[in-house]
């Protein structure tokens, strides 16, 4: 992983979430973590400090996140449902897939990792399905490499 920072395409209202979270670390969470180190360091000796360690380090831990998550808002593209094209499976479609090996028929839609929910039919499209359906067109057959083997999903339907 080097510095080279991958454009993240999101709807708008997960932007919005990215940069509301993005303000609670740097307005509560920064300044909770600068009081608990001056606590610690308030008990004494710094070289036995166990609390003051730990308040270092979850303080580093929350910087980590602040600095990730403003790259990611930096490299953040909203995506318009009207702008998406549905001749091929992309990010933000709606595709409907036949699971060929049980028949089944679902509908999921490819979202960024950090918009991912199984439960709500959204599935990444770093995911090993996402990844193989990227680019597909209706009437293909996507193969995915998954634990219990190759799984051929039918590609019925793409859509917003």
């Amino acid at each position: 992983m080097g510095l080279t920072m991958s454009v993240m395409y999101v709807s708008k209202e997960t932007l919005e979430q990215m940069k509301a979270e993005l303000q609670k670390m740097r307005a509560v969470d920064r300044p909770a973590a600068s009081r608990a180190i001056a606590e610690a360091r308030e008990k004494g000796d710094l070289k036995e400090n166990a609390e003051y360690d730990a308040a270092k380090e979850s303080q580093g831990i929350l910087e980590a996140r602040i600095a990730k998550l403003e790259g990611d808002i930096a490299n953040a593209r909203i995506l318009e449902t009207n702008n998406i094209d549905i001749s091929k499976v992309s990010i933000l479609t709606k595709v409907t897939l036949t699971n060929l090996n049980t028949k089944k028929q679902v509908t999921y839609q490819l979202v960024s990792e950090k918009e991912a929910d199984l439960k709500a039919g959204k599935i990444s499209i770093t995911s090993p399905i996402g990844k193989g359906l990227l680019g597909k067109q209706v009437g293909e057959v996507a193969e995915v490499q998954a634990p219990a083997g190759v799984i051929k999903f039918k590609i019925e339907e793409i859509g917003v």
